[in-house]
């Protein structure tokens, strides 16, 4: 059966002018990252069936060298390009990291420093705020 995390915060951030959507999963409290935008910005593709079929691939050759990165309880909907709500795979930090790690040909790189070290990364934001309202003393510890 089938399971949607529920979506009760997106965020979108880019990298080389491409979107990568995120989704806050309250339930597990951390950020779920659309498997296709990551790979359409580390392939700078502007076809997003290419960059589907691409992750499909990709996460089959990294299920066979043993990475278990999605399943059906990972997943998320979102709009797509047609306007039409659809579900698709999602990665947790960890999960976007593994896959950046382990692309073919180092083409990554860029993309997986951006990802861990940028301000504009989704993790980058809420560290951001999270640092702000600790030096405000906004965070008192229980």
């Amino acid at each position: 059966m089938e399971k949607v995390v529920k979506q009760h915060k997106k965020s979108i951030r880019f990298f080389n002018d491409r979107e990568v959507r995120a989704v806050w999963d309250e339930e597990h409290a951390k950020w779920w990252f659309s498997a296709t935008d990551i790979v359409r910005a580390i392939n700078n593709e502007d076809d997003y069936t290419k960059s589907r079929n691409y992750w499909k691939y990709l996460k089959g050759k990294l299920q066979k060298a043993g990475f278990q990165l999605v399943s059906a309880t990972n997943q998320f909907k979102f709009e797509a390009p047609d306007g039409k709500m659809r579900t698709g795979d999602v990665l947790d930090a960890e999960g976007v990291q593994i896959v950046a790690k382990n692309y073919p040909y180092n083409r990554a790189s860029a993309f997986l420093d951006w990802f861990v070290y940028s301000d504009n990364s989704v993790d980058g934001q809420s560290k951001k705020k999270a640092y702000t309202l600790i030096s405000k003393n906004c965070y008192k510890e229980p």
